[in-house]
């Protein structure tokens, strides 16, 4: 398969390196603010489980608009894993679920607080839909859970779903801090995929409440019911479709030449950095991927056969035809004995005729 193939299926995977994108989530973000533009007055950003930083790259360059030096943005990027570094984001290798991550963050702010927190963090899907959805929704609440302690009021979040039937808590959940609470599903959202956005806007917590990481926000022994409910005792959050509806579809596979645009394959912008993939890809390469390394044979050692059963043709038919000689030449001498011994005999019968007759 040809470096061009994944161009051909995913437009917007080509894009995103035509653009020097990481990632193509970037192209979610820029359609996010296309309708809800919640980079306006946005001065201190958290980008959580930023990696591989697309969206690190997209805040970067809108807020600081060339300018990386400009100290009055200050960009965070929170994420467990290694990000290769992107100018003007300040980088944090931590677990979002500490309190200590939450307060390295304000430390980078001065003491001050977020005024916008964007969050498109996933787990590692199973294919088990309501596996997925309840990890996303774990995930989800722990980014609120940090979230609490570094957005000021009034701020916006933004983050990933999984929607799913059992999401009616989540988004109640959501409502007890933001009135207004939205779900989209971007344009380069692949339609096939269940993934979609929350954006909650003017942050307000209720009056009294302490951010605390220990907050069991999503209790999953809630009452089962609760996803029947109906009228003002069920939370129903609008739903839209963002991004330019006549742009390009996610789904749909493009010829590699697009009108007034000349194709050039681009390698991907940043290659990941020590990825927890790594060690399985360089046993793959070696052909050692779940196998013990002790008990591996060479493939000319599986190939080994026993000597006898290795003989060539040629040295079999040979073989044959020694035997079949072999046969033959003891079959003449039979022969050859048996007409000796018939000759004999016959030659006796003629002696004993002739005495007879020469004594009649």
């Amino acid at each position: 398969m040809g470096k061009s193939s994944k161009d051909k299926r995913d437009v917007y995977y080509r894009l995103a390196k035509e653009e020097g994108w990481r990632a193509r989530s970037a192209f979610k973000l820029l359609q996010i603010n296309e309708d809800f533009n919640i980079f306006d007055g946005v001065k201190k950003v958290v980008d959580l489980c930023a990696a591989p930083g697309s969206w690190s790259q997209v805040l970067a360059r809108k807020l600081r608009v060339g300018n990386a030096k400009d100290d009055d943005v200050k960009i965070v990027a929170v994420d467990l894993q290694a990000m290769a570094p992107i100018p003007g984001v300040v980088q944090i290798q931590g677990d979002i679920t500490k309190t200590s991550t939450a307060n390295e963050i304000i430390q980078h702010f001065e003491g001050e607080h977020a005024d916008l927190v964007v969050c498109d963090g996933a787990p590692d899907v199973t294919g088990l839909h309501d596996i997925d959805e309840y990890i996303q929704a774990q995930l989800l609440l722990a980014a609120l859970n940090i979230t609490t302690h570094v957005l000021k009021k009034g701020g916006n979040f933004i983050a990933k779903i999984f929607r799913g039937k059992d999401v009616s808590l989540l988004y109640s959940q959501l409502k007890i801090f933001f009135p207004l609470v939205s779900v989209f599903k971007p344009r380069s959202s692949r339609n096939s995929s269940i993934e979609a956005f929350v954006v909650c806007q003017n942050y307000s917590p209720p009056d009294g409440y302490i951010p605390n990481m220990a907050n069991p926000l999503l209790d999953h022994h809630y009452d089962l019911d609760y996803n029947n409910l109906t009228g003002p005792n069920r939370v129903i959050v609008p739903f839209l479709a963002c991004g330019d509806l006549s742009g390009f579809d996610s789904d749909r596979t493009y010829p590699l030449q697009l009108p007034g645009r000349q194709y050039e394959y681009h390698a991907p912008t940043q290659s990941p950095i020590n990825p927890p993939y790594q060690e399985a890809c360089q046993l793959r390469r070696t052909d050692k991927l779940s196998k013990p390394e002790d008990k591996l044979a060479k493939p000319e050692d599986k190939l080994a056969k026993p000597a006898d059963k290795l003989a060539k043709p040629e040295d079999k038919l040979a073989k044959l035809d020694m035997e079949n000689t072999e046969k033959a030449v003891a079959k003449t001498s039979n022969w050859n004995s048996q007409d000796d011994e018939d000759k004999s005999i016959n030659e006796e019968k003629l002696t004993q005729h002739m005495e007879n007759v020469n004594l009649q």
